[in-house]
């Protein structure tokens, strides 16, 4: 991707304005009935030993519909959506030639990647995948990236970059970050980013590494949950995401808790947008594999106050690419 074709694309996703972010993985069981959070942190920087080993059997979402995920979406107004094909834990939702910790070995053996993509393709909804870099089962963290850890990130990226047919953005979590797994200096930028751009060279290659500049990321990304707030300066391009409830992952209290409100959302997606960051809702399927009640309403309301913003035509003045 020469530099005009990457500023196309960057104006593309800025465009976007809204999308859905969806955490499913294997938190969702380890997690539901705790107060962790949405994983393992201690383990990874405080050397705390793991207290939450999950077993590929306990994946078993038995109502799996990511029809109606993506129907939800719609409902909402979002153009766009995310799953966490990988997060830290390392369980893929995919079944992965390079490791028996994903879906292969579950319970129920559903390829959610594929079932994912095609539900919100059908949709028109433009569907990208999230892939964490730090993965606590198979010991890739900020203390080890051997080489053949780095070959297995590059098998599992192109299995999905070329299995799955065309994914418009990748979101990276756990890499060269605050909280977490592999340096640049084990895992460089530009050997990932070259390595998606041959496969898919209108791929956009966005890292949540809490940078502010466009070094490592081809799309600035805050993640506002954390308290990452958009700079009063920043004209883009960006991302940005919050949740609905209390965490990333379902917790059975969220079927009945008191959700944030529409004027809340409302506001997020406005403040944002003004500076040219498209902003990600979240929305976290249950253990059937499905939205709650409450989240479907949410969303629909949601989308009955939802006007997208003007398309970005001119470029503003300063907006920085990375060469």
């Amino acid at each position: 991707m020469n530099q005009n074709e990457l500023v196309q694309r960057q104006q593309w996703f800025v465009n976007q304005r809204f999308g859905m972010f969806i955490h499913f993985n294997s938190a969702t069981f380890q997690f539901a009935d705790t107060e962790m959070e949405d994983w393992e942190y201690g383990h990874e920087n405080n050397n705390e030993p793991r207290r939450y080993i999950f077993e590929p059997k306990e994946w078993n979402p038995v109502e799996l519909d990511c029809t109606q995920w993506a129907q939800a979406a719609k409902s909402a107004g979002m153009k766009f959506a995310a799953m966490t094909a990988k997060h830290h834990e390392g369980f893929d939702l995919w079944p992965s030639r390079y490791t028996d910790h994903c879906v292969k070995n579950a319970t129920d053996q559903r390829d959610v990647v594929q079932e994912y993509l095609t539900a919100f393709r059908n949709e028109g909804i433009e569907a990208g995948l999230y892939f964490s870099m730090l993965d606590l089962h198979h010991q890739i963290n900020r203390k080890k990236c051997t080489p053949e850890d780095k070959e297995f990130i590059k098998n599992q990226l192109e299995e999905l970059l070329t299995n799955y047919g065309d994914i418009p953005f990748l979101i990276i979590d756990g890499w060269n970050a605050h909280w977490g797994g592999p340096n640049y200096d084990d895992l460089p930028f530009e050997e990932i980013d070259e390595l998606v751009k041959r496969m898919q060279p209108g791929c956009l290659l966005m890292n949540i590494s809490c940078e502010t500049n466009l070094n490592h990321t081809d799309i600035v990304f805050y993640e506002n949950a954390a308290g990452q707030e958009v700079d009063e300066t920043f004209t883009g391009p960006g991302a940005s995401c919050n949740i609905l409830t209390k965490t990333w992952f379902w917790r059975t209290t969220d079927t009945t808790m008191k959700l944030r409100s529409v004027d809340w959302v409302m506001d997020k997606i406005h403040d944002t947008n003004k500076h040219n960051v498209s902003f990600l809702l979240n929305g976290a399927p249950n253990q059937r594999g499905l939205l709650d009640h409450n989240v479907l309403e949410r969303f629909k309301e949601v989308g009955s106050r939802y006007t997208q913003a003007p398309e970005l035509t001119e470029i503003p003045e300063g907006w920085m690419y990375r060469a």
